[in-house]
């Protein structure tokens, strides 16, 4: 188990600003200051999508190692799998600080970060040193905030990332950078997955190395545009659909000094919400592609639930700003427990058991 130490270290990192805490812990991560988790997952939590094994369906959820800084450390932690990013064509520093708090007593974090990251060229060369190494790293791609052809940037991080990485995700969600959500309609995914299928398959000629390509999309739809949306990605055939990214309501509940700040929330407060999206979306494909449930896990009951609502796999990372680095295998044990509990021998006996 991850010692008391680390996670009282998880705990004084807090007392910096936000930002300036998730810097200090990336570069303790670079220096294997880290705690390591050496023991394996319970057998009853390997599963296999997309040609991949993943020893465990607790995966990190992108935002955390935004430049592809850390991704073996925090397999190290435990997680089953890592998501780095997201990462745009050219670098960007992103919105004015502060754009990142803490609310403590809903455990949330609200963020207008904008995509801030090294760019794809130092994302690139960062991955490229990696290769040969074990575990599961995806990529997670934006576009520039001036960019003029928001398509071509996700052609581009395609282009560049497609042999390096075991999954492409193209973000067409975040609330902070103005006019991305708008990529989400019908006609707009049509244009921009055929072209980034396109990129993957030209930078990936042979069929069993090309990486899946999946959708990250918003919680904040009406039931029958989430309906059409869904419609769209099974009809455009997308590998995968992760739902969901941050919301830019569910504010009139919040406490707390930072309350009213504007940007996407993430944490607790969201975990209603875009655990009904996920049902309605696996409702909506029929269950013909793999979801992955994200949005306030914090607990093996919350991936659990996650599971049974129709994810084949789970993100997390808010939660790991209030409970630190333990909390990765207290998830993974107590999801085993709970699946165990109820009978299932294999995770993906759980998938969608509660929309059966």
């Amino acid at each position: 188990m991850i010692s008391p130490l680390a996670n009282l270290g998880a705990r004084a990192i807090r007392l910096f600003e936000p930002e300036t805490a998730h810097r200090l812990t990336i570069r303790l991560l670079q220096a294997r200051l880290a705690p390591r988790q050496p023991t394996p997952d319970d057998p009853v939590l390997r599963c296999t999508r997309w040609g991949r094994t993943f020893p465990s369906p607790v995966g990190l959820a992108a935002g955390f190692d935004k430049n592809a800084e850390v991704p073996d450390a925090m397999l190290r932690l435990g997680f089953g799998f890592v998501e780095t990013g997201s990462v745009t064509p050219r670098p960007q520093a992103g919105n004015p600080r502060p754009r990142l708090f803490r609310l403590p007593a809903q455990q949330a974090v609200i963020n207008r970060m904008g995509f801030n990251n090294d760019g794809i060229d130092a994302v690139r060369d960062r991955l490229v040193k990696r290769q040969g190494r074990s575990g599961i790293v995806g990529a997670n791609l934006g576009a520039n905030k001036d960019s003029s052809d928001r398509v071509a940037d996700y052609v581009e991080g395609t282009r560049a990332l497609a042999a390096l990485v075991d999954y492409l995700v193209v973000n067409v969600s975040s609330p902070n950078t103005p006019g991305l959500r708008g990529l989400q309609t019908e006609g707009s995914l049509r244009d921009l997955i055929g072209r980034v299928r396109d990129a993957r398959d030209a930078g990936t000629p042979q069929i069993d190395q090309r990486p899946p390509i999946l959708v990250k999309i918003a919680p904040d739809f009406t039931d029958d545009d989430l309906d059409a949306v869904a419609a769209a990605l099974l009809d455009l055939a997308v590998d995968g659909i992760i739902i969901s990214n941050t919301t830019v309501g569910l504010r009139d509940e919040l406490t707390g000094p930072h309350a009213d700040e504007t940007g996407g929330l993430s944490g607790r407060p969201l975990f209603d919400l875009s655990t009904r999206c996920l049902s309605r979306v696996h409702r909506a494909t029929g269950g013909q592609i793999p979801l992955i449930g994200v949005g306030g896990i914090d607990s093996g009951a919350a991936a659990y639930a996650k599971i049974r609502a129709g994810a084949s796999l789970v993100q997390l990372y808010t939660a790991l700003v209030f409970h630190g680095p333990g909390l990765v295998r207290q998830i993974s044990d107590d999801l085993a427990a709970l699946l165990r509990r109820d009978g299932f021998a294999h995770i993906d006996e759980a998938v969608a058991a509660d929309l059966k």
